[in-house]
């Protein structure tokens, strides 16, 4: 399964288990194919669901920044091969090299993409 669908659906699965918090809206739509073919987060608060997920876990993660620390967080393998493969899934045309520059346009592209497929992600959080 693709990276970024491993993502989407640890978030989905969360919010159906409702690991959430107020305001927090379940997911509704299906998992099916590639990041582009109609993953959907239908409504869901992402920014909350990853915050619930955290104080879970009792534990600090750099989650709004780091893309390492969001795939721990989802208890996603964060090794360079795996931000290799999502940074290829999302189309980074740089050097995949496990640079910040790669880094933070992965967490960007991620968060981005994850407001596309429907999910609830506040500006400064894709920018």
């Amino acid at each position: 399964m693709a990276i970024f669908d491993q993502i989407t659906r640890m978030i989905t699965d969360a919010a159906k288990a409702g690991t959430r918090v107020p305001g927090a809206r379940p997911a509704s739509g299906g998992l099916a194919g590639a990041a582009g073919s109609g993953s959907r987060l239908d409504g869901v608060d992402v920014e909350a669901i990853l915050a619930a997920k955290e104080a879970a876990k009792g534990g600090k993660y750099n989650w709004r920044t780091s893309i390492a620390d969001l795939m721990r967080l989802l208890d996603l393998d964060p090794s360079l091969d795996n931000r290799k493969e999502l940074a290829s899934e999302l189309g980074y045309t740089g050097a995949l090299d496990g640079s910040a520059e790669m880094n933070i346009w992965l967490h960007r592209q991620v968060m981005a993409k994850l407001g596309e497929h429907g999910g609830q992600v506040p500006a400064e959080l894709k920018d």
